[in-house]
């Protein structure tokens, strides 16, 4: 596998330390979307939640797609690559005041700005004491941060992870300080092939979160490696570069900006396909939770899953919010990706960038898709 990690791997750092703390004031000095390519439509309880955050910390947001998980009552969220803390500030809201979020980064600037405005922030949200905490660190190094094992429930990182020269460290820390059960949600930018050495060296793309993009099949790779289950693909938004010297560097390579979640699934929860009852509950996904782009839970409504996801459900955080039977599974359940069978789930994110441009429903491996992917 290419495109994991390279010999320049301290220079990388370097120079995308000095792109975002020094080259980078705002979100419009960006040469591309990237970096701030909105994977699917906010909901209200988010928006209300964003409009509570100081006005410098969202200027400093440099993210891409959305990484609110739903079920976080009291959670404990690490997120990686947290820059100015803009979601930290919002997921805090989101966990509430028993639960807890910390924010690492190798950009010194930015967690400045995230820490100063800790007191702002728990003023304004009514909380006691804070429930935020920074860290100037690397993702591939949590432990010299003093991140303890199985600590947190949720690991989530926006648009951070193609700036990592080493992938497989980052999902290896994460996966080390997820508690059993605990879930990785995290968006970030893939390529449709393996990208050539003169891209992996451009210092601007680097910055710019194309340099680093990972080959969107290597990923499935790392993640088994690591000892997450299978990755689940959530949504998927085209990367527009916009800029004709970058384009004619980069080529016929495309890149897309991709939210996954994976799973860190206890030894011998596999126990088979089962069938499943989402009871609602959920705030904001009361009457349906579309958990990935080939499972749509709907409220009191049966529905047969492969092994992977009675794992996951029962595992999880989101075990209390659903009534699980073993066996029953039936055809119609996607039985695996990126492997051979008729029946398939949706792994390819340019896949299903495709079907999401075509007009009306479209039959696909795993069922009927439409915008919320398939069901």
């Amino acid at each position: 596998m290419s495109s994991v990690a390279t010999p320049i791997g301290e220079q990388i750092h370097q120079e995308v330390q000095d792109y975002y703390g020094k080259e980078l004031q705002k979100s419009e000095d960006l040469k591309t979307d990237a970096c701030i390519t909105s994977a699917r439509p906010v909901s209200k309880l988010v928006r209300d939640a964003l409009e509570r955050i100081h006005e410098e910390v969202v200027a400093r947001y440099y993210g891409c797609g959305l990484v609110i998980p739903e079920c976080l009552t009291s959670c404990r969220i690490l997120d990686l690559g947290c820059g100015s803390g803009r979601d930290c500030y919002l997921l805090s809201q989101l966990v509430g005041e028993q639960g807890h979020v910390t924010g690492i980064d190798m950009t010194e600037g930015q967690v400045e700005v995230a820490k100063k405005h800790i007191a702002y922030h728990t003023d304004k949200f009514g909380y006691q004491k804070p429930n935020v905490e920074f860290f100037h660190g690397y993702m591939e190094k949590l432990g010299d941060a003093g991140l303890a094992d199985e600590s947190y429930d949720v690991v989530i990182s926006n648009c951070v992870i193609n700036l990592a020269p080493d992938k497989r460290a980052v999902l290896q820390e994460a996966f080390r300080v997820l508690k059993p059960g605990g879930e990785m949600y995290f968006s970030d930018v893939y390529a449709s092939q393996r990208l050539s050495e003169t891209v992996r060296k451009h210092r601007v793309l680097w910055g710019e979160c194309l340099a680093g993009a990972l080959y969107w099949r290597d990923l499935y790779s790392i993640a088994e490696e690591v000892g997450f289950s299978p990755p689940c693909l959530v949504t998927a938004s085209p990367i527009t570069i916009g800029d004709k010297e970058l384009e004619g560097i980069v080529g016929h390579c495309r890149f897309v900006s991709a939210t996954y979640r994976l799973f860190k699934v206890p030894a011998g929860s596999r126990t088979g396909p089962g069938q499943v009852t989402y009871n609602g509950g959920i705030v904001g996904h009361e009457r349906e939770l579309v958990f990935d782009a080939n499972f749509t839970f709907k409220e009191g409504e049966v529905m047969s899953v492969d092994a992977e996801m009675a794992a996951i459900l029962q595992s999880s955080r989101f075990a209390e919010k659903f009534l699980i039977r073993a066996g029953g599974a039936n055809a119609a359940a996607p039985q695996g990706c990126c492997s051979k069978g008729v029946k398939e789930k949706i792994c390819d994110p340019f896949q299903l960038l495709e079907q999401l441009r075509a007009p009306g429903p479209l039959s696909c491996p795993g069922g009927t898709c439409g915008p919320s992917g398939c069901c």
